[in-house]
């Protein structure tokens, strides 16, 4: 019997995919107890992240910062908007804790203080890798309560209720549960080539997977088809799923995927790309390892687009 073939390329040791693998023990079973919870806040283990909108608030350290306050620390940073409860790190609470913006954006003049986005934060390694999950958890929890304080059903404002993991209607009686928005998110494979486009929000060098989101009534695999024929005019036969992640801009899950393409002629969606093109897996391995002659590049791996590809260019042999 022949040894198994190399992968043919070696591009070093995997990465972690940014914001999975949590360590929360979520205990959904105690967002009902309001004595428990209300026990939690002053137990000398509590921490709290503190976010506003879109920004981070870490205490500053020597290279590696430190995202936790106490939830008095907190208190004295800002007025508190919602707090909610993420769950148990190794046995100690764990909450969310939101101020407004423009609050956080007056931290920045403090020197023991970091204020930043989530996407800079684990691009930069600015935080221990185990902080990034409940980071993602408490952003998207607290992003999803700033914009649902009022009933769709009645108008009515709504009440924080279950340790933040719904709002009730005093009114109408109305639950609002929050959300997440699956997105599928795909290189499409023709042989020895994989579909990657430009948007006009990224960066000039780069270059990622297709994405786009999930329709009502819609399995992942139709969606998979219908954006990549949408926006490439690429029909798309298997579609093999790789994994998720956590996408906390604002609130979405990506799920990501190898399709099999049924022709490599290209009609790009103009007013969603402003780049569509056929790489060789020679290509995006220079591009992953920022080595392509173009300058050229792939998403950092904090991004599952950087997983998906490097699936593919580490594949010894055809995927489909």
């Amino acid at each position: 019997m022949s040894a198994p073939m190399s992968p043919p390329f070696d591009l070093g040791p995997r990465p972690h995919l940014g914001y999975t693998q949590s360590k929360i023990d979520r205990v959904a079973e105690r967002r009902l107890d309001k004595d428990w919870l209300a026990g939690r806040l002053t137990d000398a283990g509590t921490r709290a992240f503190v976010i506003g909108g879109e920004l981070i608030v870490l205490k500053a350290g020597s290279g590696v910062n430190d995202p936790l306050f106490t939830p008095e620390q907190a208190r004295t940073l800002a007025p508190l908007a919602e707090t909610v409860f993420l769950g148990l790190f190794d046995g100690e609470p764990r909450f969310g804790i939101g101020i407004a913006q423009a609050s956080a954006e007056a931290l920045k003049t403090r020197n023991d203080l970091v204020v930043t986005d989530l996407r800079s934060i684990a691009i930069q390694g600015l935080v221990a890798p185990e902080h990034l999950p409940p980071l993602a958890e408490a952003k998207a929890m607290l992003h999803w309560h700033a914009r649902h304080r009022f009933c769709s059903n009645c108008g009515a404002p709504t009440d924080l209720v279950e340790a933040g993991w719904k709002r009730a209607c005093p009114a109408c009686k109305g639950e609002h549960f929050p959300r997440t928005d699956p997105v599928v998110i795909m290189l499409t494979v023709n042989g020895d080539k994989g579909l990657l486009g430009r948007s006009g929000r990224f960066a000039a060098t780069m270059w990622s997977c297709l994405a786009g989101f999930v329709e009502p009534g819609e399995a992942i695999e139709d969606a998979v088809r219908r954006e990549t024929l949408e926006e490439a005019g690429v029909k798309c036969g298997r579609v093999k799923y790789l994994y998720s992640q956590p996408w906390p801009f604002p609130m979405s899950l990506m799920i990501g995927a190898h399709a099999e393409a049924l022709n490599d002629d290209l009609t790009m969606d103009q007013n969603e790309l402003v780049g569509l093109r056929w790489f060789s897996k020679d290509e995006c391995a220079a591009m992953l390892m920022r080595k392509h002659p173009e300058g050229l590049t792939c998403p950092p791996p904090v991004a599952i687009a950087h997983h998906i590809i490097r699936s593919w260019v580490e594949s010894d042999g055809p995927i489909f």
